[in-house]
């Protein structure tokens, strides 16, 4: 077909129809249409209509893929395959499709077997396909090309060789190019810029800047951005105030740099300055919260988002606001984010599915986390480590294990990640074999053994009771001893009260974190329970003198989709007293219930399983006295009772039990232990708090409904009832623990 052709009305209509955004179904009709009046022989047509073919995205990446076959499949037809248009295009779409190799063996297959002559469009596609796919070789080749072909001197081609280089991270070489160019543009400059920016030299960068004869808004935003990730704010500040055309990149640029140096206010500040927000505005502001711990806010901001403007969420949206979700354990709202991500396509990300499984974990329903797992069809070692720490923190630690062993099966290397999880595991589940092993076994996956790691080993052993094995690790390992260690370790000697390592513990914590008050809370009652108030009182000064005071309870709980924040002591909550006097009614009705639990515990399996077996001395009727009392109080709500002394148990041993009939026995068994067990008073507290959390105080009021002296409590709506109980509750611990250590005149 000539230059001069007269285009037909059936040509016009063609191209006005490719000029449109069309569908999948409408671009298959536009060639049916095309095929059956024989326009497929006009290249200006066919090159539209395979440029639309292979133009990102259309419903979808697998679509994609499909339509560039399709494209791939009209081209090959062609009898003669050298219009250099209709070549670009081909190339270009395979790069647009991440189609690297297709698209350089589409180039050479045309070199070799067409009379195809590449001009300076074509090499800018392949270099620029080489910097996307970082492929150091596969430049360098197309480099010699551009320099056997004779497109050295062109600008378009040289600078998209500087970028490539740049990415590549050679800037010597970038440079040498750039100062070769007999002619330069303002992409020129702002691809060497970035270069700088991208490798944290903003030295050059700088210098490079303050030489650019004229500057745009793309460059400012290059330095804004370069200083941003740097932490220089001031910087990108000074630069973004003097900017005459701010675009919305420029300021998302300065709310990403003031997010990441913490200053969320200045960031809120900007955001709410803009005119013109788009999606990455909102996704970098809610970002922001939640990698500063502001989840509330950034659910604020993302319900802000959906009610005040059109945007529909993106996979980064998603990936972003799962966290927040996760940290308020807001289970409803992450339930809704999972069912629009299926229905937009996108649960089966990997990001995603990934961001789903640790929010489901941490929401305490680690069912649906491996449902999503299981489910997706791609898993990178991040899926793999979500779904073995979700399983680790739920308690699940034997799981945990299974599944690291099978993601070494399928030949995945585990990463300091990994490791991490399943030490966690090892830790939730009192597995301290497994966790001595797997620590031990990092240094044959070449991998070196972080703080965390040696926390969690620390941890491990503490609850253990390996107090001095603990203690060992904490000198020998190559690290300062940080704040967390130290309060995990002073926790397992305060459990295993001994004084002498506590006591050492407390003073290396009070040197690292003076104002925290966890510390001296545990000294303070493991002196308290031995009854030695003068350590207690001078501990308790030692926290006033330093600062540190008792953070005020907080209660985040969602009901029905909404989330509620209450906080310990807050009386001006609406229909605070009746909810006081709902939980006293409550408080009586269930410790009352204690002790027929305990002789329900002792009259059932426990009996069976610990004492209605061979027991011949009194140090196995100890034993299993002591197994017992390890059930107790694991299955009631807080440590309830106290072992009775060894002294009580010798002597029941040898005047009643060795006497009695085998019928007798168990009778005897539960008299005993009802005459000689004490509730445990200083861990009160613990039990309080244990019974008024929120799944426990829902249940609670489930089961106070159908006790007719409670029947009040239908009254209280739940979303009042359970969120206020845990408030009133953390406000009792105070009270509770002053009558605990309480000191006698």
């Amino acid at each position: 077909m000539t230059k001069d052709h007269i285009w037909s009305s059936l040509e016009r209509r063609c191209f006005y129809l490719l000029q449109r955004r069309n569908t999948i179904a409408s671009l298959l009709q536009i060639h049916a249409f095309m095929l059956r009046n024989a326009l497929e022989t006009n290249l200006n047509l066919l090159t539209k209509f395979i440029t639309a073919l292979t133009s990102p995205p259309l419903g979808g990446h697998q679509n994609s893929i499909v339509l560039l076959s399709h494209a791939r499949q009209v081209f090959d037809k062609r009898p003669h395959r050298d219009d250099i248009f209709l070549c670009n295009c081909m190339i270009k779409g395979h790069t647009n499709m991440q189609q690297f190799a297709e698209s350089f063996s589409l180039y050479g297959d045309l070199r070799r077997n067409t009379g195809f002559v590449p001009n300076g469009y074509t090499f800018v596609i392949l270099v620029k396909s080489c910097a996307s796919k970082c492929a150091i070789r596969e430049g360098q080749e197309i480099h010699s090309l551009v320099a056997k072909t004779g497109f050295c001197s062109n600008m378009y081609v040289l600078t998209a060789l500087v970028d490539m280089y740049a990415k590549f991270g050679n800037m010597s070489y970038a440079r040498m190019l750039f100062d070769g160019m007999n002619e330069r543009n303002q992409v020129s400059w702002t691809a060497l810029i970035c270069g700088y920016a991208r490798l944290g030299d903003m030295i050059n960068a700088r210098e490079l800047f303050n030489q650019m004869p004229e500057k745009d808004s793309a460059t400012d935003n290059v330095m804004i951005d370069g200083y941003a990730k740097l932490g220089e704010i001031g910087s990108a500040r000074n630069l973004f105030n003097k900017m005459t055309d701010r675009n919305v990149v420029s300021w998302t640029s300065m709310i990403y740099g003031y997010c990441r140096g913490g200053y969320l206010q200045c960031a809120r500040f900007l955001f709410n300055a803009m005119q013109e927000k788009n999606l990455i505005s909102w996704n970098t502001m809610i970002s922001g919260y939640c990698q500063n711990r502001q989840p509330r806010e950034a659910l604020k901001l993302f319900h802000e988002m959906q009610m005040t403007t059109s945007l529909e969420p993106d996979h980064v949206t998603i990936v972003s606001i799962l966290p927040a979700i996760a940290d308020l354990g807001a289970l409803d709202l992450g339930g809704w984010i999972h069912q629009f991500a299926r229905s937009k396509r996108l649960d089966k990300l990997t990001k995603i599915s990934t961001a789903l499984i640790d929010m489901y974990a941490k929401c305490g329903e680690i069912s649906r986390a491996k449902i999503v797992f299981d489910e997706m069809p791609e898993k990178e070692t991040a899926s793999w480590n979500a779904m073995i720490n979700g399983l680790a923190v739920n308690g699940r630690g034997h799981q945990a294990l299974e599944l690291f062993l099978e993601m070494q099966h399928k030949k995945l290397k585990p990463n300091d990640i990994t490791f991490l999880g399943v030490l966690s595991a090892c830790n939730h589940s009192g597995l301290v074999d497994e966790g001595k092993k797997w620590f031990e076994a990092m240094e044959g996956f070449e991998l070196v053994p972080r703080i965390e790691h040696y926390g969690c080993m620390i941890d491990l052993l503490g609850k253990a009771g390996c107090l001095e094995e603990a203690e060992k690790l904490i000198e020998r390992m190559p690290y300062e001893a940080n704040g967390i260690i130290l309060s995990s370790f002073l926790s397992a000697c305060g459990y295993f009260n001994d004084f002498s390592r506590a006591k050492k513990a407390l003073e290396n914590a009070v040197q690292l974190e003076p104002e925290n008050d966890g510390n001296y809370v545990t000294m303070r009652n493991l002196y308290a329970s031995e009854r030695r108030w003068g350590d207690a009182d001078e501990t308790e000064s030692l926290m006033a003198e330093n600062g540190a005071n008792k953070e005020v309870g907080l209660s985040v709980i969602e009901v029905d989709g909404t989330i509620q924040e209450f906080v310990s002591g807050n009386r001006l909550e609406p229909h605070w007293e009746c909810l006081h006097l709902t939980l006293g009614q409550l408080w009586k009705h269930m410790t009352r219930s204690l002790y027929s639990q305990m002789l329900d515990y002792l009259s059932g399996k426990v009996y069976n399983e610990f004492v209605a077996k061979n027991i011949s001395t009194p140090d196995d009727f100890q034993v299993a006295i002591l197994d017992i009392f390890n059930t107790l109080n694991t299955g009631l709500p807080g440590k309830h009772y106290d072992v009775p002394p060894r002294d009580e148990v010798k002597e029941f041993f040898y005047n009643v039990w060795n006497k009695a009939s085998s019928e007798d026995k168990r009778t005897k068994f539960v008299k005993f232990i009802a005459m000689h067990v004490k509730p445990n008073k200083i861990d009160r507290a613990t039990m309080i708090t244990g019974i008024v959390t929120p799944p426990i105080a829902m249940a609670a009021k489930r089961s106070g409904e159908n006790v007719p002296q409670l029947k009040m409590i239908k009254a209280v709506p739940d979303a009042l009832f359970v969120p206020f109980t845990t408030v009133v509750a953390l406000f009792s611990v105070k009270i509770t623990r002053r009558f605990i250590t309480y000191k006698p005149s």
